[in-house]
């Protein structure tokens, strides 16, 4: 770390999370086992994963913490909101993502984590019965008291730092509104006014954090950071923000696999994905409302890696259809069935089939680890605003749309991309090419 410019990662990262379901829990129970050497954390690239870094007679593998200032699993606090008033011991019970025997040793711990009363609007997740709600006369009062939350958790758990995790529930589609989304003026006028319909609850959440020196991390497909107004609350606070969606189960693999296609240059007809989940993830998102946000966010990733453009007798007039489907057995095992129709030479068709038994949260929670860990890392770094080299992590990569970009969905460059990132907070040379 010879070179490297980023502040060093001292005292305690407090790490707040909306939404006490399923991920979360796995998230916070997963560091806590780790940290007691109980469990490994698989999945998460921050733990792992090795990077080159110079080349010839100095190149040299070294993990993320060898070549920049990580903050440790050992000093993480969490904290949470949530519309259920059930502790983070109870909730990860009910969850039934983890066996009893992996959460027990920590359950002291997790029984010490109790959600404060969350900023909610019944509208934006209808299917969500809880009361664990706070009393605001107005968007501009959920963020007051957000922002007091904040600063109260930090105090009293003696935090250096904050970052913000949203971890709960799809909201309702918010179509991008130019008058009230685009200028920063205009989103605190519309908070101000009580604009219910243009300001969703997670937008008072991502406010809140941006205001008190925390990055914010959206980790449903809710329009939420992903507008002008808030790049210039990210550009004002000198903060990271990142994009939306955690990339789990059917868009990392579509993320991983479009470049197959992509690279021996087959011709796509189309490409059918479904799934069916039970948790309360899949019963928010039954509702049509709810869906069309996450549709939004996972129909984006294929037309940006096979871009008909570049290859009009490959890409032409695919077929591009994605479902979710509520059901209630399954519970946190979510199953992905992709159909690929493709063709070959001389037009010749073919099929693909790829069926993805996975789960849900235990895909999610390493995700939850590597993308507090980095935005704590980019801020540190003096990095702000949209954070590109986090795509790698997330289904709907933050881009400048206004600008007409087009955001990395291929999997292998937006590692590329993550890669130089942490060659260049490292003081070396950010040296390889996205092709």
């Amino acid at each position: 770390m010879e070179n490297c410019k980023v502040q060093k990662a001292e005292g305690k990262l407090g790490v707040m999370v909306v939404g006490l379901g399923a991920v979360t829990t796995t998230f916070m129970t997963g560091v806590l086992m780790a940290r007691k050497g109980l469990a490994k954390p698989v999945g998460a690239v921050t733990q792992y994963d090795k990077i080159r870094v110079g080349r010839g007679a100095e190149k040299k593998y070294l993990k993320y913490n060898e070549i920049v200032p990580m903050a440790s699993l050992n000093d993480i606090e969490f904290g949470a909101w949530d519309v259920y008033p059930a502790n983070a011991y109870e909730a990860a019970m009910n969850a039934q993502v983890l066996k009893e025997k992996d959460i027990e040793p920590v359950k002291d711990e997790l029984v010490k984590i109790v959600p404060m009363k969350a900023a909610f609007d019944k509208n934006y997740a209808k299917r969500l019965e809880g009361n664990n709600v706070k009393d605001a006369k107005s968007r501009w009062d959920m963020v007051e008291q957000l922002r007091e939350d904040i600063r109260n958790f930090k105090k009293e758990h003696n935090c250096a730092r904050i970052v913000v995790l949203w971890a709960a529930s799809t909201e309702v589609y918010v179509p991008i509104n130019e008058a009230v989304h685009y200028k920063l003026s205009d989103l605190e006028a519309a908070m101000k006014a009580d604009d219910k319909e243009n300001i969703a609850p997670s937008m008072c959440y991502a406010y809140a954090a941006l205001s008190e020196g925390a990055p914010f991390i959206m980790g449903a497909p809710n329009t939420t950071v992903d507008i002008p107004a808030m790049w210039e609350m990210a550009e004002n606070t000198k903060l990271p923000i990142a994009g939306k969606d955690f990339k789990t189960g059917q868009t990392l693999v579509k993320s991983g696999f479009a470049p197959i296609i992509g690279t021996r240059k087959l011709g796509l007809n189309g490409w059918f994905s479904t799934n069916i989940l039970g948790n309360r993830d899949g019963l928010v998102l039954d509702e049509p409302a709810n869906f069309r946000t996450k549709e939004v966010s996972k129909l984006s990733t294929l037309e940006s890696i096979l871009v008909p453009e570049d290859q009009p007798d490959l890409y032409t007039d695919y077929y591009h259809k994605v479902r979710i489907n509520y059901y209630p057995p399954r519970n946190d095992d979510k199953e992905g069935w992709d159909n690929i129709d493709i063709f070959g030479w001389m037009g010749y068709p073919m099929q693909i089939k790829i069926n993805f038994l996975c789960r849900d949260s235990i895909l999610a929670a390493p995700l939850c680890l590597d993308l507090v860990l980095l935005s704590d890392l980019a801020a540190r770094a003096g990095r702000w605003g949209t954070q590109r080299f986090l795509s790698l992590f997330l289904k709907s990569p933050q881009h400048d749309y206004t600008q007409g970009e087009v955001p990395v969905n291929h999997l292998f460059q937006q590692y590329v991309m993550l890669k130089n990132a942490i060659r260049e907070m490292g003081g070396y040379e950010a040296d390889e090419e996205i092709d």
